[in-house]
């Protein structure tokens, strides 16, 4: 194995793929890290279709989604290491020394840009304050998702589930259609966490109920869960004394959001964005770390493995073209009706193109009028019928001749009724 290559992309899911796939195409020696046995991250267990609708034109399932990138994979140049662990990145000289751990030994591999396809991990029953002991049978969504679509085991005969994002509402599905008994999904915030396809296809269809304004606040059993308490909560999320309620199930699997896995960004000093629990970035997904590029669920949590491949593209590309230099800032302020917007800041010198703006709204909005604005003047404007949190929308525009190092540009979105 080449001990010095120019780009470096640690993560072998969808976001990593497609990075390394566009590196490769940019002529450049490429090393692709990945800490499973086998690539492709979550879509190995994800298989339920909807994948690739705008990628492929076509509907995929996950593992199906995944091979497309694999098999290309397998005609590059591209060096790929499976179990294999990044202990260490440094920096010295504009280069980036990579300490990796895998069965061999210890290896070191120099790098002159570094991807990070990190992806996200599950929040636990733990941060999100459930009380009680630790029995068996409390699950995040993944991991039920692993033993029933992996393992072939059914981790539930009677089940909650806590939370209504989507792999939440597409596990009752599943265990429904094994035939356990899906209790309800209890979700605590005023509106459902996850995409309308889903409440609709996942739920509606196979009579499963969905509460609203409720949370699970104890969980009942020692060695195998026996029941878990339900209550009602207010509009900021606080349990409403007496309203508590105790259902008998033997699993209560957790759908309570993700965390983007940023540690080794993090210990390269890169700058995390409060919002969006991500890495800061440009147009060009490098972070404020000149050589350090971001993409997928560890930017940002995606709803779409189209939209996590379309970033791992951006950043590859990059990465790939990266040469040391000034950059030249510039703020994408998003109004306060934003949740969030990525990228962050626009990078003068390198600006070409189109560039790729992907937002979620504050709120459920109706009618929306999304404008772009430089020096308040209206460069770019968008319609909405509607925006929810759970789906992230994304604009295109060519800032190109248009913005300066002066420019003032803001996002913002006004009600149409």
């Amino acid at each position: 194995m080449a001990s010095r290559v120019k780009v470096a992309v640690i993560g072998g899911g969808p976001a990593g793929l497609a990075a390394a796939l566009a590196a490769a195409e940019d002529g450049v020696s490429v090393l692709l890290i990945e800490r499973e046995l086998r690539l492709g991250g979550i879509l190995k267990q994800c298989i339920h279709d909807g994948f690739g609708v705008i990628r492929y034109e076509e509907k995929l399932s996950g593992p199906e989604y995944a091979y497309r990138d694999i098999a290309a994979l397998d005609q590059t140049k591209v060096i790929v290491m499976l179990q294999t662990f990044v202990v260490r990145i440094e920096r010295f000289d504009g280069t980036f020394r990579l300490t990796l751990s895998n069965r061999h030994g210890i290896v070191q591999v120099e790098a002159g840009s570094v991807v990070l396809a990190t992806g996200c991990r599950e929040r636990t029953s733990k941060q999100i304050a459930i009380h009680g002991m630790r029995p068996a049978g409390v699950l995040t969504a993944g991991s039920a998702q692993y033993y029933t679509n992996i393992l072939g085991q059914l981790p539930a005969q009677k089940c909650v589930i806590l939370g209504s994002g989507d792999i939440g509402m597409i596990m009752a599905r599943r265990l429904t259609l094994e035939g356990a008994q899906v209790l309800g999904v209890y979700e605590a915030k005023s509106s459902p966490g996850g995409l309308l396809r889903n409440i609709s296809q996942c739920l509606n269809d196979f009579d499963i109920p969905l509460h609203l304004n409720h949370t699970v606040t104890r969980v009942f059993g020692t060695n195998r869960l026996v029941a878990a308490e339900l209550c009602r909560v207010d509009k900021h999320m606080v349990p409403v004394p007496g309203t508590e309620s105790i259902v008998k199930c033997d699993t209560l699997i957790l759908s309570v959001g993700l965390i983007p896995e940023n540690e080794l960004a993090e210990s390269l000093g890169v700058e995390l964005c409060k919002s969006t629990n991500g890495p800061v970035c440009d147009q060009n997904n490098m972070t404020m770390v000149d050589g350090v590029f971001s993409c997928g669920n560890s930017l940002h949590v995606n709803d779409l493995a189209d939209y996590v491949s379309e970033s791992g593209e951006t950043a590859g590309r990059s990465a790939a073209r990266y040469l040391p230099g000034l950059r030249s800032l510039v703020k994408i302020n998003a109004g306060k009706d934003f949740l969030y917007a990525v990228p962050q800041y626009l990078d003068i010198e390198t600006l070409r193109g189109d560039t790729v703006i992907y937002f979620r709204s504050q709120e459920v909005r109706k009618e929306t009028l999304v404008r772009v604005l430089i020096n308040e003047q209206e460069v770019y404007s968008q319609q909405y019928d509607h925006l929810r949190p759970p789906e992230m929308e994304r604009i295109v525009i060519n800032f190109a001749g248009i913005v300066g190092m002066d420019s003032s540009i803001s996002l913002v979105m006004e009600a149409m009724n």
